[in-house]
């Protein structure tokens, strides 16, 4: 019987506790652990039973690490990615990659060159409804794809001030759009193939920070569908939700009024009446976590060889949306990407 992965965690934020969680239930062992924070390591020594270190070069040296995640704020993910993949060691970083579409090619590079696992932390794809979504949608049952419309919005629990680094231009790199935004970009590819021009809007409305807290952006895909992608920081309550339509049915799903549930609507015998369809439900169990999910997938390709998930590529196609939807906000134009 082969021996548990052992594996580190570098940034022990909110974030970070998922990966705690999918880490032991896939049967890995967390053995250590990065944080600059002296509080927040003395904390997590004790939830995790694990080692922690100030900084992840002094992990690395000192720890056998097969792989690792990487939870730090965005501006920290791509120098920690670059240095563990060059090691040899498997990576899952948190979405965005990198802003920087160079230092996602390095760290897209360093993997190839090592042989590593890079997944990117676009959590979404391995949730069920998301995954059966992409099966119907891969099976044509819903015909040709025309247009989708992803949100993701939440007013951070009802508190008064952004959460942590998020509302910090220098740590976080953007607001709203980069942050719930990149997970929405993902699915719009996951689901309607390559984009080819993007035009967004932003604002910041509700909170005093350096970034937006509302976000709209209209993709066109080279299919030719259309998608419209909506983010929020200022939205009471939480949601997450998409809808595909296409020639010969939809797709829908929300989180917004209780437990997501995913609904096909097709038209079997043709068009009729608004009301009259051939009507699908999936119902999904609880809970049914992305994030957890995400990582069983990571181990899996590390121990079992199968395909990555969320590539790098994956991520860095995200990111270049995301940059995209900036420069069309600042220019007021259309941006192709």
């Amino acid at each position: 019987m082969s021996q548990p992965l052992n594996v580190g965690i570098i940034g022990a934020g909110g974030i970070s506790q998922r990966h705690f969680e999918g880490y032991r239930l896939g049967g890995a062992t967390v053995a250590a652990f990065a944080d600059v924070s002296e509080s927040t390591r003395k904390q997590r020594e004790q939830e995790w039973q694990a080692r922690g270190y100030a900084s992840f070069e002094d992990m690395l040296d000192r720890e056998a690490l097969q792989a690792v995640s990487i939870c730090s704020p965005n501006a920290f993910h791509a120098p920690a990615a670059i240095e563990c993949l060059r090691r040899g060691i498997h990576v899952l970083c948190e979405k965005p990659l990198s802003l920087d579409l160079t230092a996602c090619g390095e760290m897209i590079e360093a993997a190839r060159l090592s042989g590593a696992v890079l997944q990117t932390g676009h959590h979404l794809r391995s949730s069920p409804q998301v995954e059966t979504a992409k099966r119907l949608i891969d099976e044509g049952r819903i015909g040709q794809v025309t247009f989708m419309r992803l949100r993701q919005a939440h007013d951070w629990g009802g508190a008064a001030e952004v959460r942590g680094v998020f509302g910090s231009k220098s740590a976080s790199g953007g607001g709203t759009l980069l942050d719930n935004g990149c997970h929405m970009m993902d699915l719009a590819r996951h689901f309607g193939g390559d984009v080819s021009s993007i035009f967004a809007r932003i604002s910041t409305l509700k909170f005093d920070i350096e970034v937006e807290d509302v976000s709209l952006a209209s993709l066109e895909f080279e299919s030719g569908a259309q998608g419209s992608v909506e983010n929020s920081w200022s939205a009471t309550g939480w949601e997450e939700s998409f809808a595909v339509y296409g020639t010969l049915g939809s797709l829908e799903c929300s989180n917004r009024l209780g437990a997501p549930r995913l609904r096909l609507l097709t038209r079997e015998y043709g068009f009729g009446s608004w009301d009259k369809g051939d009507e699908t439900w999936y119902d999904f169990a609880t809970p049914a976590n992305g994030h957890v999910r995400s990582i069983q997938h990571f181990l899996a390709s590390i121990t079992q060889g199968l395909p990555v998930v969320c590539s790098g590529e994956d991520g860095r196609e995200s990111v270049r949306l995301v940059l995209g939807g900036y420069e069309s906000a600042r220019t007021k134009l259309p941006v192709t990407v």
